[in-house]
């Protein structure tokens, strides 16, 4: 149930005027196509939040660049929202916590604020690369579990995936001049563990599909909803190959998605790569 407060529209330049927060769910490949019809009604004040997680498709950029560059805004008017955030657990005001980041602290400290809640914890961060980079590529790795799963593989293969998961998001972020430290937050291994672990989890779902054995096209209209990691898995694959950075899981499920590669071949694929050090 909604608020009584709580109305819909399809008139975006109406809800538009005058207004301090806008908030940003779509598709994130829609995304710059949508918003740039409406950048001369976007109020002159105003903040975006985008609650988007993925890559641009062609650009490679991220959600937080595509909102700036499609509405015209400075970088200090776009705010992100990354964390363990299952909508359904949040709708039943199960408790979490979140990270609102910005290059503003005023920004991310308003957002925060207006979020705030008993059930809901913001916290703030300046590390807006890798808090959008932990949201993008999560979905990714969480296709992988779940074709895992769907494989019958268990919680070893599971925390392996993860792990290594991890390490991909956390070479990414650093080469692009992210913080360390955010990728053991919230936003990277709290976000990590609910999108991998959760059956509520899109890209999970749509990933235990495809290990049961079900088409691309199957697995999308079996799980219902976007699945970010479906498109945005090749654009980090890009991004990574642009500062080169290795991404062998990520690889791999761009590989059982879009070049035909059996699921039953992505596991013993990654087990069969040089050994080397765990920290190498």
């Amino acid at each position: 149930m909604l608020p009584g407060g709580v109305t819909a529209s399809t008139d975006a330049r109406a809800v538009l005027a005058d207004v301090d927060l806008v908030a940003i769910a779509i598709p994130s490949q829609s995304a710059r196509a949508t918003l740039e019809p409406l950048r001369e009604a976007f109020p002159a004040h105003a903040i975006a939040v985008s609650l988007m997680k993925g890559v641009e498709l062609a650009t490679d950029r991220r959600m937080s660049q595509v909102v700036a560059e499609a509405l015209g805004l400075t970088d200090d008017r776009v705010a992100v929202v990354s964390g363990p955030n299952l909508a359904r657990e949040i709708a039943a005001r199960q408790p979490t916590a979140t990270v609102i980041a910005s290059t503003s602290a005023h920004t991310a400290g308003l957002v925060a604020r207006a979020c705030a809640s008993s059930y809901f914890r913001p916290y703030t961060n300046d590390d807006v690369v890798g808090v959008e980079l932990c949201g993008a590529v999560k979905n990714v790795i969480a296709l992988a579990v779940g074709i895992s799963l769907g494989r019958g593989l268990g919680f070893n293969t599971m925390a392996t995936v993860i792990t290594r998961g991890l390490v991909e998001i956390t070479r990414l972020g650093l080469a692009l001049g992210a913080d360390a430290e955010t990728f053991a937050g919230l936003a990277g291994l709290g976000d990590l563990m609910a999108t991998c672990a959760s059956p509520d989890s899109r890209n999970h779902a749509l990933g235990v599909h495809l290990g049961h054995g079900m088409s691309l096209a199957e697995a999308i209209t079996a799980t219902g909803g976007t699945a970010e990691g479906v498109k945005s898995c090749r654009s980090v694959l890009e991004l990574a190959a642009k500062v080169g950075v290795e991404m062998p899981i990520t690889a791999a499920v761009v590989a059982v998605l879009h070049e035909g590669l059996p699921v039953e071949r992505l596991a013993p694929l990654l087990l069969a790569r040089p050994h080397k050090a765990e920290g190498h």
